[in-house]
């Protein structure tokens, strides 16, 4: 039984069919999420098994606990899916692969985190997870390095590899999967690309997984993470999304309400953006910046939210802190006490992570709430309150390496605006779904 002719009729959908029916070298499935991507990915890994015994594979994802958390349980569910069974062992980095006791090869699994670390081993075909969320430079690296594992000469074998990612801008997939083809159309028997998007996979998913994106999403993340197609998500501004007339509130701070306030860490451009709450969703009603120091900082939060008598300051309602999570490290005051430890000494409740979010993430969430996919703007600014952080986010631009730009003293208000939002608000991906079941 020839495994290709197996697959594409086990009841995979036409985008996922279509890929693996592709007869190029080096394949792309460019698609959104819950788009079925690694399931396509280890379908075609088990049907080269099928054509090719004891021709070994590599799976390469970008860390070793993506590799634990989605490819060993998707290649055992595919496996069962088809009548196979795997055995994975996790200390080697391997997935063991048998029909019924009849041994059929071992899949490699590597991350390429650290592209140097691909060596020593050949395989005839490689699955590469989720590649455009590395770095384009470092994307380049592992291709190139898994180009070169591929080195098994054996009749009907063609080396070939199988990229499966969701688009993150025009990046690695897109340059050599896209634009090198139209540079250089010879490349176009080697290279071939499907592009689908997660209405494709739909009955397959939750009733509310789509409308769930639509509310979480912007609309230029909709059309690279729901319909999978290539997007410029770093043109104009850093925070597109905000308008200064449809996302304005006139809301102050209420006596005794809660205030959540993100703060930025910088010696003498602290900056700190306080919020409340109206029917759940944040509100900004209030700044505080070009602080110098965390204990100068204190001072001018107490001085504006509590009440001062009998030589001190009585607390009046909940202050919680957002802070820059580099204030559990950074001193910026004396040598025995953290920004952070201060602030709680202070007497202010501190939500801080062990580390800040990836810039990309606490972005997104900024702009989900500034505007989804839906129109909705969530999240809302008194601009007369907080001029400054109004015309941060009006202006900040994108930097030439594709990070908020640091340089016009714009990131500090956006920073610590941020640091509440995606704490509170952050945008979650869709739970992961079940296999899809064979027929």
């Amino acid at each position: 039984m020839r495994g290709r002719e197996k697959v594409v009729k086990t009841g995979l959908n036409v985008p996922q069919s279509r890929f693996l029916n592709l007869p190029h070298k080096y394949r792309a499935y460019v698609a959104g999420f819950g788009s079925g991507k690694t399931w396509v990915g280890c379908t075609g890994i088990l049907a080269h098994f099928y054509e090719h015994p004891k021709i070994n594979q590599g799976y390469f994802a970008p860390t070793y606990p993506l590799i634990r958390d989605i490819f060993y349980p998707t290649i055992g569910e595919v496996a069962e899916a088809m009548g196979l069974r795997v055995r994975v062992k996790k200390g080697d980095h391997e997935v063991e692969v048998y029909s019924g006791s009849r041994y059929r090869g071992s899949v490699i699994c590597r991350s390429i985190d650290d592209p140097a670390n691909i060596v020593g081993f050949k395989i005839g075909h490689a699955l590469v997870d989720e590649l455009d969320l590395l770095a384009e430079k470092k994307a380049e690296q592992a291709w190139r390095k898994i180009m070169a594992r591929m080195r098994y000469k054996v009749h009907g074998v063609k080396n070939g590899i199988d990229v499966t990612t969701t688009p993150e801008g025009f990046k690695f997939v897109y340059r050599q999967f896209v634009k090198s083809l139209r540079d250089r159309p010879e490349m176009a028997k080697r290279y071939g690309i499907i592009q689908a998007s997660t209405f494709d996979n739909e009955a397959n998913l939750p009733d509310d997984y789509i409308d769930s994106m639509l509310e979480a999403y912007t609309p230029e993340l909709i059309r690279a993470y729901l319909r999978g197609e290539f997007v410029n998500l770093l043109s104009g501004t850093v925070y597109h999304q905000f308008d200064r007339t449809l996302n304005h509130c006139s809301d102050t701070v209420q006596s005794g309400e809660p205030l959540y306030i993100g703060m930025d860490f910088n010696v003498g451009k602290m900056a700190a953006v306080t919020h409340v709450k109206r029917n759940k969703m944040p509100r900004a009603v209030d700044e505080i910046l070009n602080g110098y120091d965390t204990p100068d900082m204190i001072q001018k939060i107490k001085e504006r939210y509590w009440e001062y008598r009998d030589g001190d300051y009585w607390k009046t309602c909940e202050i919680r802190i957002y802070p820059d999570a580099s204030g559990d490290s950074r001193k910026s005051v004396n040598a025995s006490k953290t920004d952070i430890a201060t602030l709680r000494e202070a007497g202010f409740s501190v939500h801080a992570p062990s580390a800040n979010p990836p810039v990309k993430d606490r972005v997104n969430a900024m702009n989900a709430m500034f505007c989804n996919a839906k129109g909705e703007r969530r999240y809302l600014v008194n601009t007369e309150k907080c001029p400054g952080y109004a015309d941060s986010l009006e202006q900040q631009p994108w930097a030439d390496n594709g990070e908020p730009d640091k340089k016009g003293d714009l990131d500090h208000p956006n920073d610590a605006g941020g640091y509440f939002i995606h704490h509170d608000f952050p945008v979650i991906k869709p739970a992961s779904i079940g296999p899809i079941k064979f027929q």
